[in-house]
């Protein structure tokens, strides 16, 4: 494989990787912003996918324009004076992730497997203090390995659970009598990529300097498609469970078991490697943005980080989703609008 195929699939893999986190691999984030809006989720989807491939692009059209070491130096040129507000923001939303990403982590083997939560989370953090003390590019051969893992389950799974159905799309879904996260689909989905653009944003800005720019488009274009297209097949296999999935943690785990049982075990490790790829993106877009140099500052950050977000772990993982999801949504519109328009403004001016 070309130096330049194999960097397009590890920016590709990030960008996937930094989306697909626990929220998403255990199905509990789709359940929320989606598939509780009953076949009107569906209509999110398609929003979602579209924001997600257009603003991948021009996140690495940035990052490769302006050689980025971490997000920082992108903001103000994005928001201009405001951007140090934001980037605190950034810096706390980036934080609350990897404590969403850890609780995760050990909610998937408790519910599952029977171990004690503890032992997922500590496993998690070992896991990625060790990713992040191999610098930027084992953080990216790490991708590499579990996003491709990630894909294959979450699409095996949701396709077992819709060829499974007499209809791909059940039309008697009722929605959620009270809206989970926002009082309707389109501004759901418009919070969810709010929220969702933080972490890629940190990451992918951190390997500007490395790759060019049709490179980085292309695998921003690619990588919000695919996003869009997974994040479909898990709303509409949702819609055949729901409501029932709603009272689970993992309702990924809820659908795989109910069609392949024996099963059970795989699709529970397998889903809790898929967290950590975005956990490792978490620690990685802070350290990158304190230490972005990749050096001995780097790695002790990503470490300190991982151990001093403990306590947020032991909090219920599905109301970490609920509440702080949403939160990190209203937080981050400030970065959304302006990765919408200040390219077009710029282009206009010029």
């Amino acid at each position: 494989m070309n130096k330049s195929m194999l960097m397009f699939i590890k920016v590709l893999a990030l960008y996937i990787g930094t989306v697909i986190g626990a929220g998403f691999a255990s199905g509990q984030e789709v359940l929320q912003f989606f598939i509780s809006y009953g076949v009107d989720g569906i209509y999110g989807v398609i929003v979602v996918t579209i924001c997600f491939a257009y603003l991948g692009m021009i996140i690495m059209y940035l990052a490769t324009k302006f050689k980025s070491g971490s997000y920082q130096e992108l903001l103000p040129y994005l928001i201009g004076p405001m951007y140090k507000i934001m980037d605190y923001l950034s810096l706390i939303m980036l934080l609350g992730g990897l404590g969403i990403m850890l609780a995760g982590s050990g909610a998937v083997l408790n519910q599952y497997l029977g171990v004690p939560n503890y032992i997922g989370i500590f496993a998690a953090v070992i896991i990625t203090i060790t990713v992040i003390f191999g610098g930027v590019e084992r953080v990216l051969s790490a991708n590499l390995i579990l996003v491709p893992i990630k894909l294959v389950v979450v699409c095996l799974i949701t396709i077992l659970v819709i060829s499974n159905q007499a209809t791909m799309v059940p039309t008697q879904v009722v929605p959620a009598a009270k809206p989970l996260v926002a009082s309707n689909w389109f501004w759901a989905s418009i919070l969810y990529v709010s929220y969702n653009m933080i972490v890629p944003l940190a990451a992918l800005s951190s390997v500007g300097r490395l790759i060019t720019p049709k490179i980085g488009v292309l695998a921003g274009l690619t990588g919000g498609i695919i996003l869009g297209v997974i994040t479909g097949l898990i709303t509409i296999a949702g819609l055949s469970f729901y409501p029932e999935i709603a009272k689970y943690p993992v309702p990924m785990l809820y659908m795989a078991e109910a069609v392949a049982p024996v099963l059970r075990t795989v699709f529970a490790l397998l889903i809790w490697m898929a967290i950590l790829t975005t956990a490792i993106a978490n620690a990685h877009g802070f350290a990158s943005r304190i230490a972005p140099n990749d050096g001995k500052k780097y790695k002790l950050t990503g470490a300190g980080v991982c151990i001093a977000i403990l306590p947020l772990t032991t909090l219920d993982f599905a109301q970490l989703v609920q509440k702080l999801y949403p939160m990190f949504g209203y937080a981050g519109l400030i970065l959304l609008v302006s990765l919408v328009i200040m390219p077009i403004i710029r282009l206009i001016k010029k």
